[in-house]
This record gives C-alpha cells, sequence and structure tokens, in this order.
C-alpha cells in the first residue's frame, strides 16, 4: 500500500511510525541487512544521522542508545542465497518486509529509505535519502550498519583471506585482487558479475 499523500508535517502520532532502511545492498559478500525502527517521542535520541556519514564508533554507541531507547526495533536479513535467487532488490525489499514484521509494535505507516517500497500491512512512503532526513529512518539505518558490519567481522574469523574487516565485502580493489587470488568463498553472492566471471570455465 502506498501513501501518497503523506507529508512529514502530518499529524499522526509519531508513535504509530517505523522508519525503515538497508545496509549492504552494493557489496559482493554477506546477506543484505534491514532494520525498522519506532522511536519514543518522549525520548528524543540526539546525534541521529545517516549511518555513512557517522564514525563506526559512533554509530556501536547510537544503536545501543536506539535499542534502548526507542519503542520497538528490529533487524532482519536476506541471504545470500535469497540474493542469488530473487536478485538483490527484490532481497533487499524481503528484508525490509521482515523487519517491519518482526517489530513488538505493528505502525500504521512505514517510512522507508530510497524509491522501492516493500509490500508491508501497514502504509508505505518512500522517501529518498529519508535516511539524511528523517530520525526515525536515520535510526533504522545505524542499526543495519551495525549489523552488517557485525556480520562481516564474524566472515572474516571464517575467511580471513578475504579482508572482510577491511572493506566489509564491497568491490575494492583490495577485494578484488584476492578474490582473484583464492576464488570466491561461500558469502560471495553468484549474481554479481565480478563473481560469476570467476566462477565461468
Amino acid at each position: 500500500m502506498q501513501a501518497d499523500l503523506f507529508n512529514l508535517d502530518t499529524e499522526l502520532d509519531a508513535s504509530a511510525i517505523a522508519g525503515v532502511d538497508e545496509a549492504g545492498r552494493g557489496p559482493l559478500a554477506g546477506a543484505v541487512y534491514a532494520a525498522a525502527v519506532i522511536l519514543d517521542p518522549a525520548r528524543p535520541i540526539s546525534g541521529l544521522a545517516d549511518s555513512k556519514a557517522l564514525s563506526a564508533a559512533r554509530r556501536e554507541k547510537l544503536a545501543e542508545v536506539i535499542k534502548t531507547q526507542s519503542l520497538a526495533w528490529c533487524i532482519a536479513l536476506a541471504s545470500v542465497d535469497e540474493i542469488d535467487s530473487l536478485n538483490i532488490l527484490r532481497a533487499t525489499l524481503l528484508a525490509m518486509q521482515r523487519a517491519v514484521e518482526g517489530l513488538s509494535v505493528q505502525p500504521q505507516l512505514a517510512l522507508v529509505d530510497g524509491n522501492q517500497p516493500p509490500r508491508l500491512r501497514c502504509a508505505v512512503q518512500t522517501i529518498v535519502k529519508g535516511d539524511a532526513k528523517v530520525q526515525a529512518i536515520s535510526a533504522a539505518s545505524i542499526l543495519a550498519k551495525t549489523a552488517r558490519d557485525d556480520d562481516l567481522m564474524r566472515l572474516h574469523a571464517l575467511y580471513p583471506q578475504y579482508a572482510f574487516d577491511k572493506h566489509k565485502g564491497y568491490g575494492t580493489a583490495q577485494h578484488l585482487s584476492l578474490l582473484r587470488e583464492h576464488g570466491p568463498c561461500p558469502e560471495h553472492r553468484r549474481s554479481f558479475a565480478p563473481v560469476r566471471a570467476l566462477l565461468q570455465p
């Protein structure tokens, strides 16, 4: 359901609005993560911003505050297998759907970063660059990013030869060089062109 007429000055109670964002659409490895957050109007959180604009240390501190002070939050993912079978866009929307459905409080409206709405039971409004405009989306971006970064550290422990701790799975020169040297691991997205090319005889 698309809520085309929503604007940020609506009288809708903020406690009925979830912010939704993802992390990890672009990398060559690892799951794609999404988070949904309903902020508590009575417990504002200072310093919320697009997760990409924050240091890792600041994101980690804010993530703990968000989990403590929000009315509800949920982090979800779509696996590498789901990314490869569905495509990255559909897998991202699935992760967002799982995050919203996993909230302990169901929202009346979901504000989603970007321009592609997931299928939800509540109304949906997409907002381009919403992670820099809407605090609830900023909070969701921080939870998704920190959860994905934590998961890439887990992958680094399993596959240290790829240096996932350095590039977090993105297609950097270092990652591409290591990928060519070692070949793909089970956590590489085989539907992504640089990985797919290495699997072709």
